[in-house]
């Protein structure tokens, strides 16, 4: 067996032990050689025989004591230096104390003090250096199994240096931490690894043959950590996360913590900061009532509304399944009691004003709603069934029980709509904006694009697809989207609804656009393989009702700025609530027929703007545009004959 194989495994403590005593006996032999000068006067060589074994007995009763044989060597750090220190300047106290009593007694010392100095710094040393040679040699060998494992670590923190040593002392991984990226500290040295400016990471990369890169910098500059996300993407370079210090197993960090990006991190913006204060005067010691309780975003605003101390929270939804999930939730993981699972649907008035007289809720939020565009595009019916009249009838509700504020959650589908989802929505923000008009509620709309890991949501899909082998798929090229955390579009949700005043449409800051087909071929990369070779991304043409682009405002529209730099509110026409209602409820009165394209076509007369695209209702809005022109060329005709009757007036 070599000395390489020898290392790899756990030699005996005793062994240990011994060459610590054979350490600590070369050192006293040699702090002897070196106070004298390598000629040991005789009055000190006829004690040093009995001197040696007297500083034997003590190391050893030390080293038994203390336990400094029981470690791995290989996995030696700077505690294992405090404690040999402790440990040796304990014993070289006892030789002192010695020295004391023996002067004391006889008037000579039992070993000179510069001798004790000298062994103490030695012996010190010795022990150290032998365990660090140990570990060296140990993962200098072993690193050189796998040479093309090297890794930067983005971070030269503690968090960063942590992360080196877990790295360094799992014998499961051949990583080798070649450099360290960090603006702020940059130009030094980590444990002999050199730092070095992001803004050089290509360089590294290149230079160091990298394979993995570890995120290990809880940096708030989301923008430069995107750009190296995307730089490792592009040079194939795979990316680790370092989970939070809480989130660390008994504190401390294990290399099976360390996972790959998840692909939220590919699109993670900037921490938002909300008024708590304002959130919890709003929210504190009242009931509130959560619709759709048990979908993504209704789940997560039962979840964010437990910061702010509600009486009680109703959770109010008619999928079984998913209420059970967050019942347990509620109660295992928040530890939270004080909360009602109710199951029901919105559509249903009598089951609706029940709960209204129940519990009576303070606070509603109206998140229930059908999202899916092509399904609603072939069930117009269902969209406004539960969009449209689910809605009227919470809101109605909320009016006749006095709650204080509704707040909707909308789309961005609802401007300048092109699907039946995206209109029934619109109808829905129009009705609860004229209500608010009319009674003492206050109605409050929000509005924001697509969140990820939601229900339908693209990313899951493609997510479920990678992983199946099959290919991916991508309605068009170019289309794009607007991104956002549920978490994210939650909190914006509870910072409005605590400073609307009622009426208002709060649009949020979704960031750029993304190109679902750049996105795509990042999570590809992601998940290791090659576009082309281990997966396609297949091209499926735009589906009904679906558009290349969002947009949260209306051409006609625009925008008044907020307290928060991430909020605005949308500048809309006014609706007469009567004129309103009166429509919304012919056209309800009319869904028994299941008439769709009777459906769609009031759907447009409520929403001028609704346009249909690659739907059969565009027929609809042929019809308009023909009645449309034929208006505009009898408005024309009559202009003409109106300038030349002008004309001939001039003349006279």
């Amino acid at each position: 067996m070599d000395f390489f194989n020898l290392l790899k495994k756990h030699i005996p403590r005793w062994v240990i032990l011994l060459i610590d005593l054979f350490v600590i006996l070369s050192s006293i032999f040699i702090a002897y050689f070196i106070r004298f000068n390598f000629s040991i006067p005789v009055e000190y060589s006829n004690t040093f025989l009995y001197v040696i074994p007297i500083v034997l007995l003590v190391r050893l009763s030390a080293f038994l004591i203390s336990r400094t044989y029981a470690g791995i060597v290989r996995y030696t750090s700077i505690k294992d230096a405090i404690r040999f220190f402790l440990t040796i300047g304990i014993g070289s106290l006892m030789f002192v104390i010695m020295n004391f009593i023996s002067y004391f007694k006889t008037g000579l010392n039992f070993m000179p003090t510069s001798i004790i100095l000298i062994d103490f710094l030695l012996s010190l040393f010795l022990l150290v250096a032998s365990r660090l040679l140990i570990k060296t040699l140990y993962f200098e060998n072993t690193n050189k199994q796998d040479p093309n494992k090297n890794v930067i670590i983005y971070g030269a923190g503690e968090l960063g240096f942590i992360t080196k040593n877990t790295l360094n002392q799992d014998e499961t991984t051949n990583y080798n931490v070649v450099a360290f990226i960090d603006n702020k500290i940059n130009g030094k040295k980590i444990d002999g690894v050199n730092i070095y400016k992001s803004e050089n990471l290509i360089k590294v990369i290149d230079k160091y043959a990298v394979s993995h890169l570890l995120l290990a910098h809880k940096s708030n500059n989301k923008k430069e950590k995107q750009r190296i996300i995307n730089i490792c993407i592009e040079k194939n370079v795979k990316i680790l996360t370092v989970p939070q210090v809480k989130d660390w197993i008994d504190g401390r960090l294990s290399f099976k913590q360390i996972k790959k990006l998840n692909i939220n991190d590919l699109l993670e913006r900037a921490t938002i900061e909300l008024d708590k204060k304002k959130i919890e005067k709003t929210i504190f010691e009242k009931t509130v009532l959560v619709t759709g309780a048990a979908g993504s975003i209704g789940s997560e605003i039962v979840r964010q509304l437990l910061k702010f101390n509600p009486k009680k929270i109703i959770v109010f939804d008619q999928a079984e399944s998913p209420l059970y999930e967050i019942e347990l939730e509620l109660t295992e993981k928040y530890n939270f009691s004080r909360f009602e699972i109710v199951i029901g649907d919105v559509r249903n008035k009598t089951r609706v004003e029940k709960v209204f007289q129940t519990y009576k809720p303070s606070i509603v939020y109206h998140a229930a709603a059908y999202k899916h565009v092509p399904m609603m595009e072939n069930n117009p019916s269902e969209a406004v069934s539960t969009n449209v009249n689910g809605t009227k009838i919470i809101a109605d509700t909320s009016v006749e029980f006095g709650v204080e504020k509704f707040v909707m959650i909308s789309t961005d589908k609802a401007v300048k709509p092109t699907n039946v989802m995206g209109a029934s929505k619109r109808i829905a923000e129009i009705y609860t904006q004229s209500l608010n008009q009319v009674c003492d509620t206050k109605f409050i709309t929000t509005r924001f694009g697509n969140v990820l890991g939601s229900n339908g949501s693209v990313i899951p899909r493609f997510k479920k697809q990678i992983e199946n082998g099959t290919s991916v798929t991508v309605t068009h090229p170019d289309i794009t989207r607007y991104f956002m955390t549920i978490p994210e579009a939650c909190q914006l949700v509870l910072e409005a609804s605590a400073f609307g005043k009622g009426g208002e449409i709060f649009i949020f800051d979704m960031g750029e656009s993304v190109k679902i087909a750049d996105l795509a071929k990042k999570m590809i990369k992601l998940y290791d393989l090659e576009l082309g070779k281990d997966i396609e991304i297949n091209y499926t043409g735009l589906r009904p009702g679906e558009k290349l682009y969002e947009e949260l405002l209306n051409d006609t529209e625009n925008t008044i700025a907020t307290h928060h730099s991430k909020i605005m509110i949308a500048k809309v026409r006014k609706y007469d609530y009567n004129k309103i209602a009166t429509k919304i409820d012919n056209m309800i009165k009319i869904l028994s027929r299941n008439d769709n394209f009777e459906i769609v076509t009031l759907m447009k007369d409520i929403v001028p703007e609704f346009v249909s695209q690659n739907s059969e209702y565009s027929k609809l809005d042929t019809n308009n545009s023909q009645e449309t022109n034929n208006s505009k060329t009898f408005i024309n005709l009559n202009e003409i004959e109106h300038i030349k009757i002008n004309n001939s007036l001039i003349k006279n």
